[in-house]
């Protein structure tokens, strides 16, 4: 199988399992719990943030690569994604979209954009670097 092919499909499936995580924190803080949209968004979101990175950068890109420097760019699209995300997401809750709609929609977003920007930015030059 093609590497990169095989490289997509392990992200996709950790991406998944984050994505569990996620909307179950969601889901329990937000239908359970009855908290607001965006500190039950915020928190699933952080907590498959953690998840997804240890996973992808051990299984997924298989990099050696300076873990802290690794995190620090992960760190610095969250910066972006975050408030962006959680601002539009409750401003969609808000005006009357349906949360674990509005929730999903962000995921798959935060899914394609995060992918893209570990394969060519965070992990580019040491994809595949990690001594098994």
């Amino acid at each position: 199988m093609n590497k990169e092919l095989l490289r997509t499909i392990k992200f996709t499936v950790f991406s998944i399992s984050a994505g569990v995580i996620q909307f179950g924190v969601f889901a329990l803080l937000y239908d359970l719990l009855n908290l607001p949209y965006w500190p039950s968004y915020l928190t699933g979101l952080v907590l498959s943030v953690i998840w997804n990175f240890t996973l992808n950068r051990n299984f997924t890109f298989n990099s050696a690569n300076n873990v802290p420097k690794a995190m620090f760019q992960v760190f610095l699209f969250y910066l972006v994604f975050t408030p962006v995300s959680t601002y539009l997401g409750n401003t969609l809750e808000s005006s009357g979209w349906n949360g674990n709609i509005v929730t999903l929609l962000m995921m798959v977003t935060n899914f394609v954009t995060e992918y893209l920007y570990d394969r060519f930015y965070v992990f580019k030059d040491s994809i595949d670097t990690k001594v098994k």
